[in-house]
């Protein structure tokens, strides 16, 4: 039987790789590390700021001990490499190639006007049929969508993708979580949806205050049970160590609703 736990995700970067914010020291946690501290089995290996950069066998090596892992096709938006047009497709297919758990890749940062002038919808059918025909097998399409992203311009977009991991980039619009998650729904009702969780206040470059993460927790926890969604993805080994109260709360949590059946 599936656990709550089977649906936790760690979003993996870079040890240090958020030093651009303010998060007071200089992480040095792996994405691995990262999973394994926060009690999770699964992970999306995002590249940030073009690290790293391919080839990619010692992270997914270390990420053989985890259950199921995503690998990115194209970065954040600070990672320029990927906007050839084709970003890390060739090194991903090689990935899934090479370790089983391998199971999808992601577009993060995807649906900003810039990087919609250099992949247009229909490459993303092309980068599929790539990444497919070098993984020797169909691998599903993943993508970030931020609340601030709910426009017509994206719907092509989201309609070449297998699933949508939703993200409220400002912690104060976490108050419109529920309206947002809906008009979501309406724009992916055939999808795999998963919810990502800051345990840092990025869109603001501060504390996540307390409150507003474990109300978002509480509501995923009910959309899991419900079926309306598929996961939950933590944001990440970049600021577990450091000491915030977010980090302390989210590992007890896991710990405590982990193991509920779905």
């Amino acid at each position: 039987m599936k656990t709550v736990r089977d649906r936790f995700w760690i979003w993996g970067q870079e040890a240090n790789s958020h030093n651009m914010y303010a998060l007071g020291g200089s992480s040095k946690m792996t994405a691995v590390e990262g999973a394994y501290y926060l009690g999770v089995p699964n992970c999306c290996r995002v590249v940030m700021a073009d690290k790293p950069r391919p080839p990619f066998d010692q992270d997914s090596m270390a990420m053989d001990s985890l259950d199921r892992v995503v690998w990115s096709i194209v970065g954040s938006g600070g990672s320029t490499s990927n906007d050839d047009g084709w970003g890390d497709v060739d090194e991903v297919a090689r990935q899934a190639r090479n370790h089983p758990n391998v199971e999808g890749a992601i577009f993060d940062d995807f649906l900003s006007e810039h990087r919609r002038r250099i992949f247009p919808p229909e490459r993303v059918g092309d980068i599929r049929h790539r990444l497919d025909t070098g993984a020797g097998r169909p691998l599903p399409l993943w993508v970030v969508l931020y609340e601030h992203e709910l426009i017509p311009a994206v719907q092509p977009y989201l309609d070449e993708c297998d699933v949508i991991t939703f993200w409220t980039w400002r912690s104060e619009h976490l108050a419109d979580l529920a309206a947002n998650y809906a008009t979501v729904r309406e724009m992916t009702p055939d999808k795999r949806r998963l919810m990502g969780v800051y345990l840092f206040d990025y869109g603001n470059n501060c504390p996540m205050p307390l409150d507003r993460l474990q109300r978002q927790c509480e509501q995923g926890l009910q959309w899991l049970g419900e079926g309306s969604l598929d996961g939950m993805i933590f944001c990440s080994n970049c600021c577990a160590d450091l000491g915030f109260e977010t980090v302390a709360w989210v590992r007890r949590w896991i710990a405590e609703v982990g193991s509920t059946p779905l």
